[in-house]
C-alpha cells in the first residue's frame, strides 16, 4: 500500500513543483513590463512637454495637417483633454489615488494584457501628476502659493476648434482605460484567470432541470 501511495503520489507532487517553477516568474515577466512600458510613457510626455515649452509657448500654433492636426501650448487646470477646470486639486488628489491603485494592484498582477493596460494608466496618471505638483502655480519654492494645484502642459489639438488639447498622457490614459473595459468585457482577470460566465449558466441549468424535474 505505501509502495503504491509512493507511487501514485509522485506524479503529483512532480506536476505541482514543475507547475509552480513555471507559474513563479509569471508575476515577475508582468513586473518587467510595467518597469519598461511606464518609464516610456514617462518619457515621452516629459520630453514632449519640455520640447513644445521651449518652441512653442507664447507662439501661434504649429500647423502640421490643415483642419486636422496643430500643436499649440495650453496650461490645463482640469483632467485629461482640459475637462473640469478650476478642478486642480480635486484632481491631483484623484490622480494620487489611482497611482496608489494601480501599484498595489500590481501585486497581484499576472496577466499581460493588463500588465500593458496598468502601465498606460499609470505612465499617464505619472505624467500629468508631475504637472500637478511642480508646475506653476504649483511647487515648493517663493512665489509658488499653489500646492498641488500645478497646471497640465497640453499641446496636441486635433481638429482645431472642434476637440480639446491634448498631451502624451492623456493619450496613455485614454488607450488604458479602453483596454480596461474590454478585458473586463471579455472576463480577463488580474490574476491571469478569465471569467467566461460559465459558472452562472450552470446553475441556470441546473434550476431549469430541478425546475423540469418537479414537474
Amino acid at each position: 500500500m505505501r509502495g503504491l501511495q509512493a507511487a501514485g503520489g509522485a506524479p503529483l507532487t512532480g506536476d505541482t513543483e514543475e507547475g509552480a517553477a513555471q507559474a513563479a516568474p509569471l508575476p515577475a515577466r508582468r513586473i518587467a513590463v510595467l518597469a519598461t512600458i511606464v518609464p516610456i510613457v514617462y518619457a515621452l510626455d516629459l520630453l514632449t512637454k519640455t520640447i513644445v515649452l521651449r518652441t512653442l509657448e507664447g507662439e501661434e500654433p504649429l500647423v502640421v495637417v490643415p483642419g486636422l492636426l496643430q500643436f499649440r501650448v495650453i496650461f490645463n487646470s482640469g483632467a485629461a483633454f482640459s475637462l473640469g477646470t478650476g478642478m486642480t486639486i480635486v484632481f491631483t488628489c484623484v490622480a494620487t489615488a489611482v497611482v496608489v491603485a494601480i501599484l498595489r494592484t500590481a501585486r497581484n498582477l499576472r496577466s499581460l494584457p493588463w500588465a500593458i493596460t496598468l502601465s498606460l494608466l499609470l505612465g499617464g496618471a505619472l505624467g500629468n501628476l508631475t504637472d500637478r505638483i511642480f508646475r506653476w502655480p504649483s511647487g515648493f519654492g517663493p512665489g509658488r502659493p499653489s500646492p498641488l494645484q500645478g497646471h497640465v502642459v497640453d499641446f496636441i489639438e486635433t481638429f482645431p476648434g472642434h476637440f480639446p488639447v491634448w498631451n502624451i498622457a492623456d493619450s496613455s490614459i485614454v488607450c488604458g482605460g479602453i483596454l480596461a473595459v474590454v478585458l473586463a468585457w471579455r472576463g480577463y482577470q488580474i490574476d491571469g484567470t478569465r471569467d467566461t460566465g460559465a459558472g452562472k449558466k450552470t446553475g441556470k441549468d441546473a434550476k431549469s432541470t430541478k425546475e423540469n424535474s418537479d414537474g
